[in-house]
């Protein structure tokens, strides 16, 4: 039950910086395509609540948010790296900087010039979630989230201008798979205006180089087959100490896991195990049996029950 299950749908750009990952590293792996907005009863059952995209599954371990999923998928296939020459601090500051700065305003502007790109069911669940989507809602805040991208691309820009194939060098890495989906996601839907108003054009190359990744070799299974799959296995020893919380909490404590930033979910269940790079609690789901779920330390709030 070693295979990766990715949890996923096609439209999430923080799904297609895990996909391009499994292209980098030519990986064989099953997905579950998920609906784009709430019930995912699939998905939840394995989670505990938490239904952002992506979510990878390894049997009944269940690895949340993308910044974890690409640590595991390194540590599982470190060849070709995604964190060239010893690049982990660099390429997660980059990546974090990337989805906090250019993702959250790119939607925004999407949203006031691209009235049917979402649909208004997905919409007003994204409302609920902290994001602004409705076009009248979007419209107020469009010149502020021009201004947002503008500043952040030009640092971007910059960066590429000494001519390097990619943002730390000669080598792709995770900083790179961060930052593209945000860049793809405006030129396709923001067309003539992206074009107009963004400083896109001199990282067109890159762009080109990056998707020339692909995405591996995935093959589709049902959500209730990704069940199953974890219903009849075990999770894993997590190799991290019981007490390593920072906090002073104790392997036993029951706890919950929110992210901080939006789609505040909690999660509850048992603490496992902790360090300062990640968080594992123990829950069990009628459908899905005992599983081990794995969060991100940055990003998330852990809290005594």
């Amino acid at each position: 039950m070693s295979q990766i299950i990715l949890h996923h749908y096609p439209m999430s750009t923080f799904s297609e910086k895990v996909r391009l990952a499994c292209g980098l590293k030519n990986l064989a792996y099953r997905q579950v395509i998920v609906p784009i907005a709430m019930p995912k009863p699939d998905l939840v059952a394995l989670t505990g609540g938490y239904r952002r995209a992506p979510v990878m599954q390894i049997g009944a371990d269940i690895y949340c948010d993308s910044h974890l999923i690409l640590r595991k998928i390194e540590q599982m296939h470190p060849e070709p790296s995604l964190l060239p020459n010893r690049s982990a601090g660099e390429a997660s500051a980059l990546a974090w900087w990337a989805e906090r700065y250019i993702f959250m305003p790119g939607l925004g502007f999407l949203a006031h010039i691209n009235a049917g790109l979402y649909a208004p069911d997905f919409v007003a669940e994204r409302k609920t979630f902290g994001y602004t989507l409705g076009q009248d809602e979007a419209g107020p805040l469009f010149a502020r989230n021009v201004q947002q991208l503008v500043a952040h691309l030009a640092w971007f820009t910059s960066m590429m201008a000494d001519g390097r194939r990619f943002m730390l060098g000669d080598q792709v890495s995770a900083a790179d798979l961060a930052v593209y989906p945000s860049l793809v996601f405006l030129r396709k839907w923001g067309g003539a205006e992206t074009a107009r108003r963004l400083p896109v054009e001199p990282l067109l190359g890159w762009v080109e180089r990056v998707a020339a990744l692909g995405y591996g070799n995935p093959a589709e299974i049902a959500g209730a087959a990704a069940l199953d799959i974890a219903r009849q296995s075990t999770p894993a020893a997590p190799g991290l100490p019981a007490d390593g919380e920072s906090t002073g909490l104790k392997g036993g404590a029951t706890v919950t896991v929110t992210p901080d930033d939006v789609g505040r979910d909690p999660v509850e269940g048992v603490l496992v195990a902790a360090d300062d790079r990640k968080v594992v609690i123990r829950r069990t789901d009628p459908r899905a049996g005992i599983v081990h779920v794995h969060f991100p330390r940055a990003g998330y709030d852990v809290v005594a029950v």
